[in-house]
């Protein structure tokens, strides 16, 4: 049955979901913050910015008006970045059929969201921020899913979690496709912290990639290694954040997710570690909060970049080793040089 559902955010993952969907047959409407954005969907049926080179069914359309593409839609689904999330759905919460809860609501969005008590998982930030109807009913969509593929129309896998399972049901059987698979999941704490923290752990995977260009020390073995460690790290502040499931760590929102986002050609964190080695992108910014707080000169987003800070307090906050992580914030920071974190990490020395 088609479906009348509103995307909130035309970056790349948001436009490939939303032509997933139309592909489908939904009716489908997207918001875009850029006026350009809005015009080259509409007149020309491409998001030239976000996801050039793709052709976009003729049901889906886009829009400026943010309170327009959310209103009188049986789905919402929200892809803002973390870093302006909340303030996006705060001009949302009036909106009759979020008041009244009509409209479910899942999220694509990655990563934290600060707050005077320190960083916070995006579900348990929105919830207060939205109606009370929504409490313990918004769903978490992540995995492996790179917006390139799914716009191709390549299978790919995605889970949907919940603490409300009849919600995870309806954005599953509203989500999957030819080409998408949808899982169900309660483990909402734990499905969030992988798509957070594997970000970070693409990073530093990035930094190590374009070292063993050019070193005769490091490989695909090495690669492994970190990408085991990372995984171990991820499990580390799931359990610490109340992840309530193991099982999470090891399916696709766990090391699914995080294998593509190391090795993919199309990894924004990948190529940002990348940056760091090969173009010296870091000599540009005093430190990390001047790299934040600049993010948009760097010409796409790199969440774990941003995850990063957040992970490092929540390392400090809960006395948690995680090596990796804690690593790339003195990178990030301007602390230690990438080359020298890479020899510490692999000589086993606690950075």
């Amino acid at each position: 049955m088609s479906q009348a559902i509103g995307v909130i955010g035309a970056g790349a993952w948001g436009t490939a979901i939303a032509m997933s969907l139309a592909r489908r047959g939904h009716t489908v409407e997207l918001w875009a913050l850029e006026q350009d954005v809005t015009e080259s969907i509409n007149s020309r049926h491409e998001n030239e910015r976000y996801l050039p080179g793709f052709t976009l069914p003729g049901n889906l359309t886009a829009s400026s008006d943010i309170r327009k593409v959310a209103s009188g839609k049986a789905f919402i689904i929200l892809a803002s970045p973390s870093l302006y999330l909340a303030k996006t759905v705060r001009s949302l919460v009036d909106i009759p059929d979020i008041q009244n809860g009509t409209s479910c609501i899942g999220i694509l969005t990655k990563g934290f969201i600060p707050s005077d008590n320190g960083p916070r998982l995006i579900v348990e930030t929105l919830e207060k921020e939205l109606p009370p109807v929504y409490k313990k009913a918004l769903v978490y969509i992540s995995g492996p899913s790179h917006a390139e593929e799914v716009a191709m129309g390549k299978v790919t896998g995605l889970i949907a979690a919940s603490e409300n399972p009849m919600n995870a049901i309806r954005f599953r059987e509203v989500l999957k496709s030819k080409g998408l698979l949808v899982y169900s999941s309660l483990d909402v704490i734990g499905v969030q912290i992988c798509a957070a923290a594997k970000n970070v752990v693409a990073v530093a995977f990035g930094i190590l990639d374009a070292i063993a260009k050019k070193s005769a020390a490091f490989g695909d073995n090495t690669e492994s290694l970190l990408l085991a460690a990372g995984l171990n790290e991820i499990q580390i502040i799931g359990r610490a954040m109340g992840a309530t499931h193991q099982e999470t760590f090891t399916s696709i929102a766990g090391v699914g997710d995080l294998e593509v986002t190391c090795r993919s050609k199309f990894g924004r964190n990948r190529r940002f570690g990348h940056e760091i080695i090969e173009e010296r992108i870091l000599d540009n910014y005093k430190n990390l909060d001047d790299l934040i707080s600049r993010i948009g000169e760097v010409g796409y987003l790199p969440e774990g970049a941003v995850a990063c800070k957040y992970v490092q307090q929540i390392s400090a906050a809960q006395n948690l080793k995680l090596p990796i992580c804690n690593g790339l914030y003195r990178i990030l920071n301007k602390e230690l040089a990438p080359v020298e974190y890479i020899e510490k990490l692999l000589d086993g020395v606690q950075i």
